[in-house]
């Protein structure tokens, strides 16, 4: 028997961010991405009425990542994921989750590199219970 699945995604998020140190002659990305995947209970999808209480609003994180964005310099890209985790554990509506962010271009106005991460219903439970993200 087939499980019904249901996310959010979220592609090529533009952020305005400051991520990395680069020293002269360097390739410095012109853009970082993001891609976000949020799994969801179907029921905030399989909808009987059309309002905003029967789903899951998104609004709210997506202001709050750009707000992390934004918030300062940021040496690596993973230190920015793990708020925008962090970010995302405080929804209970989210079971679990997967975030890519990447750079570009990489070398000669071409490639984009980035650092992808899933996280599973376990360990979104453990960071929600925990006070912070293992131990940070």
């Amino acid at each position: 028997m087939m499980k019904t699945n249901a996310c959010i995604e979220l592609k090529d998020l533009t952020l305005q961010t400051q991520i990395g140190t680069y020293g002269p002659g360097a390739i410095i990305p012109k853009q970082h991405l993001l891609d976000l995947t949020l799994w969801i209970d179907e029921k905030l999808v399989l909808i009987s009425k059309d309002v905003m209480e029967n789903v899951f609003d998104y609004d709210p994180l997506v202001i709050e990542i750009d707000r992390l964005a934004g918030d300062g310099h940021y040496e690596t890209q993973e230190r920015l994921m793990t708020r925008i985790v962090q970010a995302c554990a405080q929804y209970p509506e989210i079971t679990s989750l997967e975030i890519n962010l990447r750079k570009l271009p990489v070398r000669a106005e071409s490639g984009s590199l980035g650092v992808r991460l899933s996280i599973d219903s376990r360990t979104l439970e453990t960071i929600r219970s925990s006070s912070g993200l293992f131990g940070i």
